[in-house]
């Protein structure tokens, strides 16, 4: 199953330039990198994100990311997947600038 994180361009510069990330601030502050799939993924842009620019959407593979990813209740009691190590570009199935009118037009 593919999940999804939102980092703003500066966060993914710098995950791209470094190799791994311990996450944004929320991430780190929370212990966890937060993930969300595909069916809640439009929520999480409007809740976090909404209004923001300069977003990009990073692809991964949940199986691929082993003992590490936890899927744990959060908003609305849904199990949202929370990663418990830094994520690095070798996770990375793609990324993709989001656009100003969302994820509708993107293929994912």
């Amino acid at each position: 199953m593919r999940i999804f994180k939102v980092f703003r361009a500066a966060e993914w510069a710098k995950l791209s330039t470094q190799g791994r990330t311990s996450g944004a601030p929320v991430d780190r502050a929370d212990g966890f990198i937060h993930f969300s799939t595909q069916d809640q993924l439009g929520e999480t842009l409007a809740r976090h994100f909404k209004g923001l620019t300069d977003l990009v959407l990073v692809a991964c593979e949940a199986d691929d990311l082993g003992p590490a990813l936890k899927w744990e209740p959060s908003r609305g009691g849904a199990d949202f997947p929370h990663l418990y190590r830094d994520l690095t570009t070798d996770d990375v199935l793609w990324h993709r600038e989001i656009p100003r009118e969302g994820i509708a037009g993107l293929t994912l």
